[in-house]
């Protein structure tokens, strides 16, 4: 399978939560008890990303450098890179020509959380995609308020729009993107919209118009936040919250992540449950030490067609 390597795109001026954002990067704002950073950088390892560009601006790269490093902590590889002013999401791959080179790519937004309990396998199954790309579908009360996509039966994309008066149906587009290499030479050669961006649509039109653009619906066992207002962030956090302390596990665990990849090693998830110690983040790690045993989840998915129901 060709190399995959990811994106988070974290820049942006904020100013949906000014004054919260007139001195930090939203990215860098604390859904409930992680950087925001943390949830999109999970979906990418999940997916069985390791090595990941962190865009951001000139005033708050060296904030995610502090945060992450270079990546080796994760057993990843992290790069940096300064996008001047925000114009645009297809931009990304524009500044991230060099990092991206011949390999597949994804893109998500530093802004975006999603949660599902089948999330992991879903993500895997997109970053086996060799040609093309995949976007993912979830279904909205308002689709007006966003960028739309409407399927065929086999999950293709028929169309796109961004924030229809009449969507043509309820799937929006998450902030996350599946594409082969093909990406940087289609965001080249896109046009300013109206607004003097460089549309991540447009993109998607590309692909769509070229019959290669699938479409995965998440269904009703998914949760997405756009943590781009104050209203969203709160709720993104009451949801992480709530998981969190009815389930007594942790959302975006980093660490936890990297050692069920085999990225990192149980002496390196014992330091980190040491440094954490005092943190509920921390106890996980450490019944992770205890437990060290396939999850609730792997025993579902291995054992589902054994029970008699």
């Amino acid at each position: 399978m060709k190399n995959r390597k990811g994106i988070i795109l974290a820049g942006g001026s904020a100013t949906r939560l000014y004054p919260i954002t007139c001195a930090v990067s939203k990215q860098l704002l604390p859904v409930y008890d992680k950087p925001m950073i943390y949830y999109p950088l999970s979906a990418l390892m999940m997916a069985g990303i390791r090595e990941v560009l962190i865009i951001s601006t000139p005033i708050h790269i060296d904030r995610f450098k502090d945060l992450l490093e270079d990546g080796s902590k994760f057993g990843m590889k992290f790069e940096y890179a300064i996008q001047e002013k925000p114009v645009g999401l297809a931009d990304a791959f524009i500044l991230g020509k060099d990092f991206i080179g011949e390999d597949n790519v994804a893109l998500i937004l530093g802004d975006n959380m999603i949660y599902g309990s089948r999330l992991e396998r879903v993500l895997k199954a997109a970053n086996r995609l060799e040609e093309g790309g995949v976007i993912f579908g979830y279904q909205v009360s308002d689709p007006t308020s966003y960028g739309v996509v409407e399927i065929d039966s086999k999950g293709n994309a028929i169309s796109i729009e961004e924030k229809p008066k009449v969507p043509k149906s309820d799937l929006a587009v998450p902030g996350i993107y599946f594409y082969d290499n093909d990406v940087v030479k289609i965001a080249k050669n896109i046009k300013p919209s109206e607004r003097g961006e460089l549309e991540i649509t447009d993109v998607n039109k590309a692909y769509m118009e070229a019959g290669k653009l699938k479409v995965i619906p998440l269904g009703s066992g998914y949760a997405w936040f756009d943590t781009g207002t104050p209203d969203r962030l709160s709720d993104a956090a009451d949801f992480v919250k709530a998981i969190e302390l009815r389930q007594g596990t942790q959302i975006a665990c980093l660490e936890e992540i990297a050692y069920k990849n085999h990225w990192i090693t149980r002496d390196q998830l014992e330091e980190f449950a040491k440094m954490y110690k005092k943190t509920e983040y921390g106890k996980h790690l450490s019944n992770i030490l205890k437990k060290d045993n396939a999850s609730y989840d792997e025993i579902f998915d291995n054992n589902i067609f054994d029970f008699s129901l």
